[in-house]
């Protein structure tokens, strides 16, 4: 084995027969597979930046309709271009007939995350420019995107519970995205600090560079499938526990811890169990998670707004056992990242558990939608084939010949 191989984490391999149960599963940590322009995560200096811009500047001054502008665009919207685009997403944040039918064909148990990717898919049929492979026409799809992700999620979160989706729409000017896809979830309006809460949630959950799921959209992407395949395939990526479905877990978990007097029992039994505490601990970031940092605050200032800080300080508690579990056993460091303090936010928002990850999937679709744009049209990212990763064969070897087939009327 070379040190290079050792850098990578590749086990060393005998070539006995017995050495091919050892696999390799490094998950391209550390690997760099393209060139982007959409977002950088510095994970040593807890940095998070879209298109030249810091996510805690963003969040604090922005919209999510300036970001999502930002990131498909290439740029953030003067005042009559941000208009023009809320208005857009306005128009668009409306399902079709069809993509209702589409909807109600699933049992309403299924999960939300499988019929958003089922329903986005069949966007396809609906292309509002189709037959266009200019970079404009994947922009104005990429808007469709964004509208359509929240008018879906909210159309099902009804139909499912026995109730029409929202149809009308509400007089005046376009309202914001956020506030639109809580009024299409409740079909009142929404309280305004509420809606501001979720629009900043909606701009932290934008996009993070070359997570799972948009590695998925970028590599569908270089297939040149359409963008509603490579968007529908990076929802698949983000349903999965270990990613987009991890703030769902983190609630559960508050859930069955209780209370505080618990939280030092749960951690401790579940850590020498060999389990998992959801909400800690990053790919990438060494130090603070710029996102967790913001929605710590956002959580703990809503939960006070409304009368309910337990869900908060229920977080903190296993935040603060946990890191000093990690002190005390390892010496090592450990922090929160966005699933943590969102799930406690998103639950003292009203939004039950198992529309977490959708909501997620509502704010990250610029992103993804970013990317497939990148990976199809963008110059400087030079990269004009289709991913094909290598890998190292470790399966089965009939010493140095491939094995011989036999009839099964032959075989042992």
């Amino acid at each position: 084995m070379t040190a290079a191989d050792a850098g990578r984490g590749v086990a060393p391999r005998s070539g006995d027969p017995a050495d091919c149960n050892e696999t390799k599963n490094v998950g391209l940590r550390g690997v760099s597979v393209a060139d982007t322009m959409v977002s950088n995560v510095d994970g040593d200096a807890g940095r998070l930046i879209y298109r030249g811009y810091d996510i805690r500047d963003l969040a604090e001054r922005s919209t999510y309709e300036e970001v999502a502008h930002l990131l498909i665009f290439d740029r953030l919207p003067n005042p009559s271009e941000l208009e023009r685009f809320s208005v857009r997403l306005a128009e668009r944040r409306r399902i079709t007939s069809r993509q209702v039918a589409v909807l109600r064909d699933h049992h309403p148990d299924t999960p939300t995350m499988a019929v958003l990717q089922a329903a986005v898919a069949t966007l396809v049929a609906d292309d509002p420019v189709p037959g266009d492979g200019s970079k404009a026409a994947e922009r104005e799809r990429a808007v469709d995107l964004v509208a359509k992700m929240a008018a879906l999620a909210a159309a099902w979160h009804r139909i499912r519970r026995g109730l029409d989706p929202v149809e009308d729409a509400p007089a005046g000017a376009p309202p914001a995205h956020a506030a639109d896809f809580l009024r299409l979830l409740t079909d009142a309006d929404p309280d305004p600090t509420l809606a501001r809460e979720l629009d900043v949630a909606l701009i932290l959950h934008a996009d993070h560079s070359m997570n799972a799921s948009t590695f998925t959209a970028r590599a569908v992407a270089s297939t040149r499938a359409s963008i509603y395949a490579a968007v529908s395939a990076a929802l698949g990526a983000l349903s999965g526990e270990l990613h987009g479905g991890a703030n769902a877990r983190v609630m559960e978990m508050l859930q069955e811890i209780g209370s505080l007097d618990r939280v030092d029992a749960y951690v401790r039994e579940t850590l020498a169990g060999g389990g998992r505490i959801m909400g800690m601990g990053h790919a990438v970031y060494n130090t603070d998670d710029p996102r967790a940092v913001i929605l710590r605050e956002m959580s703990k200032r809503l939960g006070e707004r409304m009368g309910d800080p337990s869900w908060y300080r229920l977080t903190e508690e296993v935040e603060k056992v946990i890191r000093t579990v990690f002190r005390e056993q390892k010496s090592a460091e450990i922090y929160p990242n966005v699933d943590m303090y969102s799930a406690s936010l998103y639950h003292v928002m009203g939004l039950p558990t198992d529309l977490f990850t959708p909501t997620f999937a509502v704010s990250r679709v610029a992103g993804w939608s970013a990317h497939v744009i990148e990976e199809r049209f963008a110059e400087a990212t030079q990269k004009p084939q289709l991913y094909r990763p290598a890998s190292d064969y470790v399966g089965r070897y009939c010493g140095p010949e491939s094995c011989a087939y036999e009839p099964p009327e032959a075989r042992g």
